[in-house]
């Protein structure tokens, strides 16, 4: 199943289940709350999957560009990091001027970027199974 489906489910089984449990204590009118949380949630979930499409369909950068925005400054600051900066110091270095470049704090930026790439697997992986 989707795991954010499973997280929602793990959330409400034991933290919401329980508090119903105990102040309502008829299991009809427990079930008729649990079914309108439940409902709840999924108009919020819905909500959020229509911004979400018009976002996507927007022609404007500042709209849908963000996302595309984040992940090439992400990679162009690891590109510097592990790459450019390296042959920069020691193309200067080579020519007698040795220079201390400014280093980046890649844990920030992997941290960024390793959610942006989970997302983006986790998207695949529901395409792949969602065909079969």
């Amino acid at each position: 199943m989707n795991p954010i489906v499973d997280a929602v489910s793990g959330a409400f089984s034991g933290i919401i289940k329980p508090i119903l449990d105990k102040w309502i204590p008829d299991a009809k009118d427990r079930l008729e709350a649990e079914q309108a949380i439940w409902k709840a949630s999924q108009t919020v979930t819905l909500a959020q999957i229509e911004v979400n499409k018009i976002e996507a369909g927007s022609q404007s950068v500042f709209v849908a560009g963000w996302r595309p925005a984040v992940g090439w400054v992400c990679g162009g600051s690891l590109a510097y990091h592990y790459v450019i900066q390296q042959f920069l110091a020691f193309g200067f270095s080579a020519f007698g001027h040795p220079v201390v470049l400014p280093d980046l704090d890649v844990s920030e930026l992997m941290i960024i970027l390793g959610g942006m790439l989970g997302l983006g697997a986790m998207r695949s992986f529901d395409k792949t199974t969602a065909a079969k």
